[in-house]
């Protein structure tokens, strides 16, 4: 089972995001403040649950949650300052959202930006050990799904709906077929044969 804190009576804020591999579409990350008394035995990373099983425990989050908020940084702003600190920054959009101010920062992975002096730890494979990360994974992976299927409804040659932006191997031959949309990460290596000619629209 999950650990409720990582530190007993403080605040703690939960972040994780979802979507760093994808080709296409923003990063997501989401920051949960979890009660104390939160009955979480059915949580788990994101990445262990079925879709069917994120989006029923997503409202079931958002509703018992002392405070959630969810941050996106878009593709073009991954192609600017790289995915590493897009995640950081997404990180920071979805805390600025809150509306408790947590007493720390529980963040999945080895590295984070400082937020508002607010201290943090960072937890490798935090969602599979900490509620509050996993919460977090949930949402943010929910989040950037209903993004990339909205998106698909405006570029369905690129079958987002089903893989949302991640590298498959029918995405990458979309792509050559295609060439880039908007909503494709320019700084990625979109295409594995480098002798393809790509057209970024």
């Amino acid at each position: 089972m999950l650990k409720q804190y990582h530190q007993k009576n403080r605040v703690e804020a939960g972040c994780d995001e979802a979507g760093r591999g994808c080709l296409a579409g923003p990063v997501v990350a989401a920051a949960v403040i979890l009660p104390p008394d939160f009955d979480g035995e059915w949580i788990n990373d994101s990445k262990q649950l079925s879709e069917k099983q994120r989006n029923k425990y997503r409202p079931i989050i958002e509703e018992k949650a002392l405070a959630y908020g969810v941050g996106i940084v878009s593709p073009a702003e991954i192609d600017q300052i790289n995915i590493l600190n897009a995640s950081f920054l997404a990180m920071h959009r979805a805390l600025d959202r809150l509306k408790v101010i947590p007493d720390a920062l529980l963040i999945d992975g080895n590295r984070f930006h400082p937020y508002k002096n607010i201290p943090f730890d960072c937890m490798v494979k935090g969602d599979s050990r900490f509620l509050s990360i996993a919460a977090a994974s949930i949402l943010a992976k929910c989040h950037r799904d209903e993004l990339m299927e909205t998106l698909d409804t405006d570029y369905p040659d690129y079958d987002w709906k089903k893989n949302k932006g991640y590298p498959t191997v029918f995405h990458r031959e979309q792509i050559a077929k295609f060439g880039a949309t908007e909503h494709h990460r320019k700084s990625f290596k979109l295409l594995p044969d480098p002798e393809l000619d790509l057209k970024f629209e």
